[in-house]
């Protein structure tokens, strides 16, 4: 294949000489790949041909025709020229990732335990395998196996010991402040979001812009660089505008790659910045207890108490807290009466509002409140 002679270049496109982002190159994945710069991108999401080794026709009980993946483009002649080719493009990837970055690589049982085997052979370290559980996955209809209802996504470091970018706490608010588990329950791509021609499917394996918004929300920061080598109809690229990220994508198939132009050239990017990302605790203004002593909110003397009752302390005009044995701070006093290593004196320790109690944090907040 030949390179586009045009590639995509979208309004607001970023410039990181040498590399230009927020593109589509048309060609070979492992040809293009040697192009790019070494460690030069943040993360890599690859929806690689899966080797299905179809046998013939399927079709549904209605006797209609189930419109599978036919194309060139997943078949292989034996499995042998398939380790080789994901050997390739994965060692490829490799070096174009930074030493920081993180790999996503999703497939199915036909390939997916090869992948990771040659993952770990080229030196990449395995974070997690995910499960996506479809809540509308394709019958069987030969009624002679299990139905295929899931997918699986290894994600991992370039290698062993990298500090890998994980926001937990976006996840976590994502998913209703539970952590995120392994296992994430979404549909397949369907609807308004399926990209069609002449009524049928314009990409066999057009992954749902949800799946996406969760990878690239969990392992990537606004202004990052995504780079996707099996770009298909471009739903890598439209999920890292929507959030804020740069996109660099790569597809061999020409009428694809104009397919995905087009989608790109139509997504409006989110533009109040502050909403692409989560604050966490780290991000707020620190506080002391003394402070609070100091605004006269507490006073010295003033007596608090944990949940139950069970231990009670005074506040001293310097900010630490007095029991009948101990004196330190909210944290350090409240980890000893209770013999444990630490304790995060914030949440443990209450005090009287009126004739309710309440967490000294309560405290905390109305101050950081008033330093915006």
């Amino acid at each position: 294949m030949t390179r586009s002679p045009t590639p995509l270049i979208l309004p607001g496109m970023v410039e990181s000489a040498p590399l230009a982002t927020n593109r589509v190159l048309t060609g070979d994945c492992i040809a293009e790949l040697a192009g790019l710069p070494e460690a030069s991108v943040d993360a890599v999401f690859a929806d690689p041909p899966y080797n299905l080794q179809l046998e013939g026709e399927l079709r549904r009980p209605n006797h209609s025709r189930v419109d599978g993946v036919e194309d060139a483009w997943d078949r292989f002649e034996d499995l042998g020229a398939y380790d080789r080719f994901t050997h390739d493009w994965l060692r490829a990837a490799r070096r174009v990732l930074k030493p920081n970055g993180t790999l996503w690589v999703i497939g199915t049982y036909h390939n997916i335990f090869r992948v990771g085997t040659i993952l770990q052979d080229l030196g990449y370290w395995i974070l997690n395998d995910i499960v996506w559980r479809k809540t509308n996955p394709m019958p069987n209809f030969r009624g002679r196996r299990f139905a295929n209802a899931h997918e699986t996504l290894i994600w991992c470091a370039r290698q062993r010991g990298a500090r890998h970018r994980f926001n937990h706490w976006a996840m976590k608010s994502l998913n209703d402040d539970l952590q995120m588990r392994s296992d994430w329950l979404l549909p397949i791509c369907n609807g308004g979001e399926r990209l069609k021609l002449d009524g049928r499917k314009a990409h066999p394996t057009q992954k749902p812009e949800a799946l996406l918004h969760r990878v690239l929300l969990s392992s990537t920061a606004p202004g990052d660089l995504v780079l996707d080598p099996f770009f298909g109809t471009g739903t890598t690229g439209v999920v890292a505008l929507k959030l804020g990220r740069r996109f660099l994508g790569i597809e061999r198939d020409a009428d694809y790659a104009e397919l995905a132009r087009a989608r790109l050239a139509g997504v409006v990017a989110t533009e109040d910045t502050a909403l692409l990302t989560t604050r966490t605790a780290r991000d707020e203004p620190r506080i002391p207890f003394g402070s609070l002593v100091e605004r006269g909110w507490l006073r010295p003397g003033d007596v608090l108490f944990d949940r139950g009752k069970r231990w009670t302390a005074k506040v001293a005009a310097d900010g630490s807290i007095v029991t009948a044995d101990l004196r330190g701070s909210i944290h350090q006093v409240a980890a000893q009466v209770q013999n444990l290593p630490a304790c995060n004196g914030w949440q443990f320790w209450f005090t009287r509002v009126g004739d309710r109690p309440v967490p000294i944090d309560w405290f905390r907040q109305k101050a950081r409140a008033e330093v915006g």
